[in-house]
């Protein structure tokens, strides 16, 4: 991970760091949803499903080919947030409001039992969920999943007990705990809504753009 991402993490206004950490919990919650919805797979979390393609490969197609599939809409996400942050004027409502578009549909098919097409858009909006702080064509902070973030963790601790800064590692612990703390309400809020827990999904999203509305031009 580079220097730059130290810097531009550790820099950020503090109403920018809520943000991100609010899109952390936005993840984790939809993430959570889908996982049991599609029994055990993920719209956030590549790197599990690459390992569930690879482990499918070897044992069972039909689940590589469904990771494989979430994995390529997730990359296609990912490609149409990066497009709407370099081509419209205001890229990063835009690409909130396309994050709640989609997870408005996948809540309207889920409810329609299509579990797989649900998942489908979710993986669309949270690779494009990650866009919403695309800086100069790169991706500073990773809002939807959460490895890079605990190595720094570790790392940032390791560096405070010799003497380095002594509280770098807490807005990484802060965006970690707010993935894991929105797959909680997540799949709290399945098990009591089910299909419906994405239209609350949808809605966070709409509220986080309105923090970045609010947000000072320096902040943005």
């Amino acid at each position: 991970m580079s220097p730059a991402y130290d810097r531009v993490v550790l820099s950020y206004p503090k109403r920018i760091q809520a943000f991100a950490v609010a899109a952390a919990a936005l993840a984790g919650f939809v993430d959570a949803v889908a996982f049991i919805q599609s029994g055990g797979f993920f719209v956030s979390f590549m790197s599990g499903n690459s390992t569930r393609m690879g482990v499918g490969f070897a044992q069972n197609l039909g689940a590589a080919w469904t990771a494989l599939a979430l994995i390529a809409a997730f990359v296609v996400g990912v490609a149409a947030g990066s497009a709407l942050n370099r081509w419209r004027a205001h890229g990063r409502l835009a690409v909130i409001v396309t994050v709640s578009a989609l997870l408005f549909a996948a809540a309207c098919v889920s409810g329609a039992g299509l579990a797989f097409p649900a998942a489908l858009l979710s993986a669309l909006s949270m690779g494009a969920l990650n866009m919403v702080l695309e800086e100069n064509g790169e991706t500073r902070v990773a809002l939807t999943y959460m490895t890079g973030a605990l190595v720094k963790i570790g790392q940032k601790a390791s560096q405070a007990l010799f003497g380095g800064p002594r509280w770098a590692w807490l807005p990484y612990l802060l965006l970690w705990l707010g993935l894991a703390g929105g797959a909680v309400i997540g799949a709290l809020t399945f098990h009591t809504l089910g299909a419906a827990a994405l239209l609350i999904a949808s809605a966070v999203a709409m509220v986080l753009g309105l923090m970045l509305r609010r947000a000072t031009p320096s902040d943005r």
